[in-house]
């Protein structure tokens, strides 16, 4: 299996791939202000890809439950500075955290090679063509409603399957719209209009997600329902944090998103061991 863009390729089987995280938000869940300046920002990026992110991921938009939406063009002054300073400096490959085709188009064109869309349930396929176009990579994350009411009330007959429907569906359009397969990777949104319990059942499940040949991302890094189940504050997640990837890397996940890299790196890099000798 290839994942594959503009300006990167990962050939599958292969070490489970990191995906750092880097919010240049004033109001993200985890570290929101710790980055707006581009220098910290780039800073950081430099230091995941030396504790061995495979991917970076900026974002400018705070997608936290209920939080406020952020105009095109502020979201382009957060993040294009910190993505024209690593492009080329950095040699993990850029991805766009964004739900604004405006904002993916520019970010590509400035050196991003992925486009992290959370927002792939829409309907318009603006964002696919951007896609299509560029031929950057793409992934396709599952959320139930927006930010503002992902959370208000939750709701599935079965929330694997639906989410497994969902990823079919997804595939069927972006292949309409001229993306290619190889593009594509799949993230169930953890966190994402789900309940404990929903992100719980979607963890264990995990596996029959293998079912699409597309890479899997998951993202468990911190969030909330670890605070709920283990009665953690936000600095004491990484325990479960670290779990929640080594199970996922168990079941067959091929990419981890994570704010705490290297800690991440040796616990993938652990489960992969343990596994090629059992």
């Amino acid at each position: 299996m290839i994942w594959r863009g503009s300006k990167f390729e990962f050939v599958f089987p292969r070490p489970t791939l990191v995906m750092g995280v880097l919010n240049v938000t004033p109001d993200s869940f985890s570290d929101g202000g710790r980055y707006q300046n581009a220098e910290a920002a780039v800073a950081r990026a430099r230091e995941m890809a030396r504790q061995g992110a495979d991917i970076i991921d900026v974002g400018g938009e705070s997608t936290r439950p209920g939080a406020a939406k952020v105009g095109e063009a502020e979201e382009l002054r957060r993040v294009l500075p910190v993505i024209e300073a690593l492009a080329g400096q950095v040699g993990a490959p850029i991805s766009i955290d964004t739900m604004k085709p405006g904002v993916a188009r520019a970010a590509l064109k400035a050196g991003a090679a992925i486009v992290n869309d959370i927002a792939a349930n829409r309907e318009d396929d603006t964002m696919w063509r951007v896609v299509a176009d560029t031929g950057a990579g793409y992934v396709a994350m599952h959320m139930q409603g927006t930010p503002q009411t992902m959370q208000t009330s939750p709701a599935y007959e079965n929330v694997v399957n639906e989410v497994g429907a969902f990823f079919r569906n997804r595939l069927e359009r972006l292949a309409q719209c001229g993306v290619r397969l190889e593009q594509v990777a799949l993230d169930p949104g953890i966190g994402f209009g789900k309940t404990l319990e929903h992100n719980l059942q979607l963890l264990a499940g995990s596996g029959a997600f293998i079912q699409f040949e597309r890479p899997l991302l998951l993202g468990v890094s911190r969030k909330s329902f670890l605070g709920k189940l283990l009665g953690a504050d936000l600095p004491d997640r990484l325990a479960g944090s670290l779990a929640c990837a080594a199970w996922a890397v168990g079941e067959g996940a091929h990419i981890l998103r994570a704010h705490d890299v290297a800690e991440t790196v040796q616990a993938a890099r652990m489960v992969e061991a343990l596994r090629a000798r059992r």
